[in-house]
This record gives C-alpha cells, sequence and structure tokens, in this order.
C-alpha cells in the first residue's frame, strides 16, 4: 500500500501518489486546489491509473507523517521546510 509491489504499481502506491502531489505543490495551496491539479496532471498520462480520492487523503496523511507537508498559518497546504 504504501510502496509499489507485484500487485500494486508505482501509480496507485501512496508513496508514488505523494509524488504526485509534492510535484503539485509549488505554492500554498487548498485540498481542493491540490486535488484538481493531480488529477489534471495524472489525466495527462496514458498510463496511470484512476485516483480516488480517499487514495489521495492517505497520501497526504503519509506526507505529513514524514515531514514533507504541512500547513501554513492559513490552512494552505505547503511543502514543509527542510530544517537542518
Amino acid at each position: 500500500m504504501i510502496l509499489p509491489s507485484k500487485h500494486l504499481s508505482q501509480d496507485r502506491a501512496l508513496i508514488g501518489v505523494g509524488a504526485d502531489i509534492l510535484e503539485v505543490l509549488t505554492r500554498p495551496m487548498t485540498v481542493s486546489e491540490a486535488w484538481d491539479g493531480v488529477r489534471k496532471n495524472r489525466a495527462s498520462r496514458p498510463d496511470s491509473a484512476v485516483l480516488p480520492f480517499d487514495w489521495f487523503v492517505l497520501a497526504m496523511c503519509l506526507l505529513r507523517a514524514l515531514g514533507a507537508l504541512d500547513l501554513n498559518d492559513e490552512g494552505l497546504l505547503v511543502r514543509a521546510e527542510r530544517k537542518p
């Protein structure tokens, strides 16, 4: 579920969906904006699987747990800053 396996392709694994989310997060945005951006990017790739919203949310939870995603003061999604 988190990592790709023999039965789960890379574009369905949560780490792959998380990469799609981080690719879209070039600026602070709402969850809806990120969802629309990820769906648009995945639709442009013909080999990409359909992404249900619950997998999108699980991938965001994984990114948050890994410290790669955060919320700013306005409640918008942002890439977490790396701390030395």
